[in-house]
């Protein structure tokens, strides 16, 4: 057996094996720690075999032989041409260089060729102003890896790239896109100087508008990254982070002591439920962010995987959950006061009829925000509203 056969029959191994219920990235290491004579070379190879299979999403899903799916995935994905292509389909080797849209021409199965839709069969859900090809075709594309850099120190961030010839664009004075992979824990020691942030991400921080001393809840704070991103434009704000695990606020606390910011008050929260009188040490908030529990579909070009695992019934499940939260957390805002909703989700029903129900349910007026198109810049598609008390 070749060493490039040896890889696509572990890459087949790993996908037989694999149920959706982990993130690959972990069931992958799993797999290396259960087979330590795989060296560094053989990890990547048969990594990048894996996920090329779960790009082609919904495409031939259970009918394509999986070595077939993986090789044309391969073919889709990568622009220039290598040894596994070479050694099984050397035509498609050859032709590695075409544009996607000419790729997508060449590959078929059974007489059919390839279609958006079954890519991605779930376009009726979509949230409006999402091109649905334009979105299924960046599956193919690797998303970059985006740094907000934090302290003014762009020059010093640059100047260590360009010595470790680290290819980078800078999106906005303070974003920095990076190819995916990038270490770049390794690269910037100073941990403050920077917070890793997709650019869809940093863009909803355009709609928060803080001042001063003003009292603001990230209500389901998860890692801290919007708290970060909203006391570094307002430092003076006061904050209160809550979320549903205490083991996630911990993590909050880390991030945020290594970033050198602090926040006023954490609470661990069930938000399904009404907000006791008397949780908060003050009667009101000047702003709410609700970085909604979600389907997480706006970021899958990251993990394809749940792509393939996805059943749509489970559209309606992160609705009644959103909008569930979302009506607890809005009595709490003060006259005047902004709720900011966020979801990195791609489905309206995650979305644009979340917001109309907050709105008909607690009086909210939707102000500005919606879609955040991030297929179109390597980046996450999110959905962020400010809705005005």
């Amino acid at each position: 057996m070749t060493r490039w056969e040896s890889y696509l029959v572990s890459a087949t191994r790993v996908i037989d094996g694999y149920d959706g219920t982990l993130p690959l990235h972990h069931f992958l290491k799993q797999f290396f720690k259960q087979n330590p004579q795989m060296g560094g070379r053989d990890r990547r190879w048969i990594s990048q075999l894996v996920y090329a299979f779960y790009r082609m999403g919904h495409l031939w899903k259970g009918i394509m032989p999986v070595q077939d799916r993986i090789l044309s995935g391969l073919f889709l994905c990568e622009t220039q041409g290598n040894e596994i292509l070479a050694a099984f389909r050397p035509e498609w080797n050859e032709q590695v260089s075409l544009t996607l849209p000419e790729k997508l021409a060449i590959v078929s199965f059974n007489g059919e060729t390839v279609t958006p839709a079954a890519i991605f069969p779930f376009a009726d859900e979509l949230s409006a102003g999402i091109d649905a090809a334009a979105f299924a075709n960046a599956y193919f594309v690797q998303p970059y890896l985006f740094i907000r850099v934090r302290k003014q120190q762009q020059q010093a961030v640059t100047a260590l790239l360009q010595e470790a010839g680290i290819t980078y664009e800078w999106r906005t004075d303070d974003l920095l896109a990076l190819p995916n992979g990038t270490k770049i824990e390794t690269l910037i020691p100073r941990k403050d100087w920077y917070e890793i942030q997709d650019a869809s991400s940093r863009e909803t921080g355009r709609l928060f508008k803080p001042a001063a001393k003003q009292q603001w809840w990230d209500c389901c704070a998860a890692s801290g990254g919007k708290s970060l991103l909203l006391l570094d434009t307002a430092p003076a704000v006061r904050l209160t982070v809550s979320d549903v695990r205490s083991s996630i606020l911990e993590n909050l606390a880390n991030r945020f002591y290594a970033a050198g910011v602090q926040f006023d008050e954490r609470k661990v929260l069930d938000l399904t439920q009404p907000v006791p009188k008397g949780t908060f040490s003050h009667s009101g908030f000047d702003g709410i962010i609700l970085d909604a529990p979600c389907s997480g579909s706006g970021t899958w070009g990251r993990t394809p995987e749940n792509l393939y695992f996805f059943e749509q019934r489970r559209i309606a499940t992160f609705q009644s959950l959103q909008q569930r939260i979302a009506t607890n957390v809005a009595p709490l805002l003060k006259p005047g006061g902004a709720l900011i909703y966020i979801t990195c989700s791609v489905f309206k029903q995650e979305n644009e009829e979340v917001v109309k129900y907050i709105c008909e349910q607690t009086g909210l007026q939707w102000q500005e925000g919606g879609l955040i198109a991030g297929y179109e810049n390597g980046a996450d598609t999110m959905f962020a509203a400010r809705l005005v008390k």
